[in-house]
C-alpha cells in the first residue's frame, strides 16, 4: 500500500530505539503496548522502564485494538501544507487495556454531535511513508458489519 499523495506532507515520526517496536507493529497493522512483567501495569508511550515501579523488565504484545472516546477538540484551521484538511478531530482515545493516547478519530462526521464521549472505537492504520504507519480510531463496526463486510 503506498501513501496517499495527502499523506507524504503530515509530519512523519522518528523511531528511536525505544519506540521501535511500536512502529514495528504499525507496520505490520498491530498496536503494540508495553507491560511491566513486575507491577503488570500496561503503559503508553513507549519507554524502556515502567513509569509505576521504574523496573526494566518490560514485555511487549499486541493490543486489542479497541479503545472509548476520552476528549477531543474539533480543528476547523485547515493546513494543506501538513496534510490535514479541516475540520477534523484532535483526540485523546482510552485504549481497552487501559492507556490514553493522542490521535485522530476518522471516518466519521467531524461533529459534536457524531463524536461522543465514550463512544466505541477501533484501530486503523494510515501509511505515511514507506517505514510509518500512523494508529487512527475510527467508530467500532458491530460484530454484524464485520462479518458483512
Amino acid at each position: 500500500m503506498s501513501p496517499t499523495p495527502s499523506a507524504k506532507r503530515r509530519p512523519i515520526p522518528t523511531p528511536t530505539p525505544e519506540t521501535e517496536h511500536f512502529w514495528n507493529g504499525t507496520q505490520a497493522g498491530e498496536l503494540r503496548l508495553q507491560r511491566c512483567s513486575d507491577c503488570a501495569k500496561v503503559y503508553f508511550p513507549p519507554r524502556p522502564f515502567c513509569p509505576g515501579c521504574a523496573s526494566r523488565s518490560v514485555e511487549i504484545f499486541a493490543a486489542s485494538g479497541r479503545a472509548t472516546l476520552y476528549s477531543y477538540v474539533i480543528n476547523h484551521r485547515a493546513m494543506p501544507e501538513s496534510g490535514f484538511e479541516a475540520p477534523y478531530s484532535i483526540a485523546v482515545v482510552e485504549l481497552e487495556e487501559g492507556p490514553r493516547m493522542m490521535t485522530n478519530v476518522v471516518d466519521v462526521e467531524q461533529t459534536p454531535e457524531a463524536l461522543q464521549l465514550d463512544m466505541a472505537l477501533e484501530v486503523v492504520f494510515k501509511e505515511v511513508s514507506d517505514e510509518i504507519a500512523l494508529p487512527l480510531f475510527r467508530p467500532a463496526r458491530s460484530d454484524a458489519a464485520k462479518a458483512g463486510a
